[in-house]
């Protein structure tokens, strides 16, 4: 978590905390809670100790954060249905005993938590001041980006962070050389000046920063995106570690994560500076590669270094000549998309395939370092519930709601009629690997990017980040996810069938002609010979 959010944990107390019964609304009517009942838990992996999820009990704090009012009572009918689901997950506990002697050992080393998704609330333990706002490149957005960063800054006073090249944007600056430029960018130009001159107004009071530069850890309470899905991705990216809470507005082609319209931006986002949100947790997978004979020297290897590109490989070939020392620039390079364990975190998936070559990618996958099968096609998809209905959907994956721990393996055009998409549980290491007698080598992006070879000999390493990305609701994880499923994806959408009573209806209201029709059909057999109806 960053320094000034937390997500609220509903019903939860520590096995040595007393807590306070809650009204019979806040509990939900579920009763006290057995520890050898079913009522849930979880694991805390920054305390490393078991949480027992007391059913119908409510911590002081979230009762304290919690809305309605103040007697205790629900108010609206949203908070209502919040305060109903205030409870755990009925799911297995770990200390749960079965039979007179069975019980499941402890582990304390367990990162999992199993919450109900929808007491996920965001709440803030001290006012957010630093914003970021992420805008995709394009003309129509400038507007309502303008907009939203005046609003920030005059009405809410807060600090605003926008990447570099905003100000580079031809269309916000006034020094541009309009006789170098076609005739139709001098009228999109003159189009954007009011636009401009609002931005030009605000433009000392923004703090900028590159991609590829700068390290944003700890920097920023709170996002932003305008745009599609990609900033959103764009937005993961940037935060290799933590990542603040983000709000994703449509203003792009797909919009499948982003929920928030820019109509009335100044209601929804003072509403979730107030902490009135709900909360999807969208797991990110941990990936890293694993080159054939690497030396491990990870005092001569900067964040990441596997997956650096090769000029960035042969400035650390020369630091490891040099014995570690090095000199000029160079010297202060860090790549913050990398987090310190040498790994990337991806928000949608990891694809290998095959690339330019003409033959088949030969890939080995292993679970937990168990062989499983190989995969003989074009490819395979590593993905996260998030990245389910991305590509994974379109090459005949399960569509998995964000909430949902487990990742997603699937094979892309599989040279085999029975290999089908399967899911794994969530934590599981995989490690994927060239066949020894491939043909070819294959190659790896991360979410779309960081695209390189995987050569034989080379493993890629994937597993559930604990670093999930905090996307803010519109309404709630279930209206938000089903939404985008049919208006993004136009899930279960098919012409209606008739009813039988339309059906008679419209033989009660045919003509005679129709009538005749009917006591002149035939019916046949399986032999080919009629009887009259």
């Amino acid at each position: 978590m960053t320094s000034s959010y937390h997500i609220m944990k509903s019903a939860a107390a520590s096995p040595a905390q007393t807590v306070p019964k809650a009204n019979s609304m806040a509990s939900g009517g579920v009763g006290s809670n057995n520890s050898n009942g079913g009522g849930g838990s979880y694991y805390d992996d920054h305390e490393n100790h078991l949480l027992h999820v007391n059913s119908g009990r409510l911590s002081s704090a979230a009762a304290s954060s919690a809305p309605g009012p103040t007697n205790g009572g629900p108010g609206s009918d949203a908070e209502m249905r919040w305060w109903w689901r205030t409870r755990s997950l009925n799911a297995p506990s770990p200390f749960q005993q079965f039979g007179p002697c069975g019980r499941i050992m402890k582990n304390s080393a367990m990162v999992m938590q199993i919450q109900d998704p929808a007491s996920q609330r965001l709440t803030w333990y001290k006012p957010p001041l630093t914003v970021l706002v992420i805008k995709k490149k394009d003309s129509q957005v400038l507007l309502p980006f303008v907009q939203l960063v005046e609003w920030l800054v005059q009405e809410k006073h807060m600090v605003v962070w926008v990447e570099s090249a905003v100000l580079e944007d031809k269309l916000l600056r006034d020094d541009v050389k309009l006789e170098n430029e076609s005739a139709k960018f001098r009228q999109v130009h003159g189009d954007y000046c009011g636009v401009r001159e609002r931005f030009l107004a605000l433009r000392e009071k923004l703090v900028t920063f590159k991609d590829g530069r700068d390290d944003l850890t700890d920097r920023i309470d709170f996002i932003v995106c305008l745009g599609g899905d990609g900033t959103l991705l764009y937005a993961s990216q940037l935060f290799q570690q933590s990542v603040p809470p983000v709000m994703a507005f449509y203003l792009g082609s797909l919009g499948f994560l982003t929920p928030f319209q820019c109509d009335n931006f100044q209601e929804q986002v003072t509403n979730v500076l107030e902490g009135h949100a709900a909360l999807t947790l969208r797991s990110r997978l941990r990936c890293s590669i694993h080159r054939k004979g690497e030396r491990r020297k990870e005092s001569l290897q900067p964040a990441g270094s596997s997956l650096l590109k090769p000029s960035h490989h042969r400035y650390l070939n020369y630091i490891e000549l040099n014995n570690g020392a090095s000199s000029g620039a160079n010297n202060n390079y860090c790549n913050p998309h990398m987090s310190s364990n040498n790994s990337i975190l991806v928000l949608n998936e990891v694809v290998i395939n095959r690339g330019p070559s003409p033959y088949l990618s030969n890939i080995d996958i292993f679970l937990d370092g168990k062989y499983i099968t190989s995969v003989q096609g074009d490819g395979l998809i590593v993905s996260t519930p998030t990245g389910s209905t991305a590509y994974a959907a379109a090459a005949g994956a399960s569509m998995i709601h964000p909430s949902v721990p487990a990742i997603l393996v699937t094979p892309i055009c599989p040279h085999s009629l029975s290999f089908r998409p399967i899911v794994v549980p969530a934590g599981v290491e995989l490690r994927i690997s060239i066949s020894p007698d491939s043909r070819n080598t294959s190659r790896v992006s991360f979410d779309g990017r960081n695209d390189q070879e995987l050569n034989h000999g080379d493993s890629l390493r994937v597993t559930t980040s604990i670093y999930p990305v905090p996307s803010i609701c519109s309404q709630d994880q279930i209206s938000d996810w089903f939404d985008s499923l049919a208006e993004g994806l136009h899930w279960n959408v098919r012409k209606r069938q008739k009813c039988l009573d339309e059906l008679s209806d419209l033989t009660a209201s045919g003509s005679e002609d129709t009538l005749d029709e009917f006591d002149n059909l035939k019916i046949y057999d399986a032999s080919g010979s009629s009887l009259d109806t």
